[in-house]
């Protein structure tokens, strides 16, 4: 099946929902694994579970019912991915959902034979999950997150809502393996907009704290919060430290402006845990990963904070209200 058709399968399937959980059942109870990359609190991370189960509830798969779920949550602790990835393989589950790259290659590396849906990935083929989107050929598939491109797309909307700013700071863990993948076309982007891009590695709370604080040392900075495990555990000290210093930042997530940061530009993650589920689904039902192409991302959406944006400073252009799908005053 080519990866075109592929797609329309996904949109025409998942329109048809009420009718596929009618679909003839399996006569045993089937397990689903979970590793998620998130803390099992965080709001984020529940709202995506929850759309995630609901999705797999409306494909007819109920828990305790016909399916039982595993699920272990990495809380953004990288030292234990590879035990949780290993527990988690050792009850061999029918499949395991994977979210973000660095949970998709632990698993990968305790098992070449469970099918793996992942979520919250990037650059699957540059990491090394898969050969090729249309035809991943391996025992992985699922949705991509973001293609590097759209690092333009946050170093542009700086630009517009600071006309002035000349320097931003690209601030991920490079231990994520698509750290280098958005590092590249951000510094391409950057050259083109005449903006110096400081990379800001950072691990943990105290080196984001003194990452930022260094970087706004020199003015008419910015900030650009590609997606990352790290960085979104520590999301409140990031929008802090972004007001305190002044700078305008744009973020990958909704939820970092829901909670008082500048502006957003990304997937609609929640849709993307519907989509999921229906890979899940259609693995459970017999289909090989190998053989099921990748989704690439079809929701974008844009969210600006108009209170920060005047406790900052910086007056919201026209052009980019039109364009943003959720404002907060």
């Amino acid at each position: 099946m080519r990866r075109r058709d592929f797609i329309k399968v996904i949109g025409s399937t998942m329109a048809a929902w009420p009718l596929a959980a009618r679909a003839q059942q399996p006569d045993r109870v089937r397990r689903v694994g979970a590793l998620w990359g998130l803390a099992e609190d965080d709001p984020e991370m529940k709202a995506r579970v929850a759309e995630f189960r609901r999705g797999l509830e409306q494909l007819g798969w109920l828990e305790n019912v016909n399916i039982r779920t595993d699920e272990r949550f990495v809380a953004g602790r990288a030292d234990q991915l590879p035990p949780l990835a290993k527990e988690l393989v050792a009850l061999q589950p029918d499949v395991i959902v994977a979210q973000s790259t660095p949970v998709a290659v632990a698993l990968q590396r305790e098992t070449h034979t469970i099918p793996i849906v992942f979520v919250a990935v990037s650059d699957p083929i540059g990491s090394g999950l898969i050969t090729s989107l249309a035809r991943p050929g391996q025992n992985l598939t699922g949705v991509l997150f973001f293609e590097d491109g759209i690092t333009g797309k946050w170093l542009a909307m700086l630009k517009e809502i600071a006309p002035r700013l000349g320097r931003a700071a690209f601030v991920a863990n490079p231990a994520g393996t698509a750290y280098d993948y958005f590092l590249r076309s951000a510094k391409a982007a950057a050259s083109s907009l005449a903006i110096e891009l400081v990379p800001s590695p950072v691990t943990n709370a105290d080196d984001t704290q003194h990452a930022i604080e260094a970087f706004a040392r020199v003015p008419n900075g910015g900030l650009i919060l590609p997606p990352d495990n790290t960085t979104i555990g520590l999301r409140d000290l990031v929008i802090a430290l972004a007001a305190r210093h002044r700078l305008p930042a744009v973020y990958a997530y909704r939820s970092f402006v829901v909670a008082g940061g500048l502006m957003a530009y990304g997937t609609d993650p929640v849709h993307q845990y519907r989509q999921v589920a229906f890979y899940v689904d259609r693995i459970l039902r017999g289909a090989n990963p190998a053989d099921l192409p990748v989704q690439t991302p079809t929701k974008y959406e844009t969210a600006i904070n108009l209170k920060t944006a005047k406790a900052l400073g910086l007056d919201v252009p026209p052009t980019l209200l039109a364009r943003s799908d959720e404002v907060i005053e």
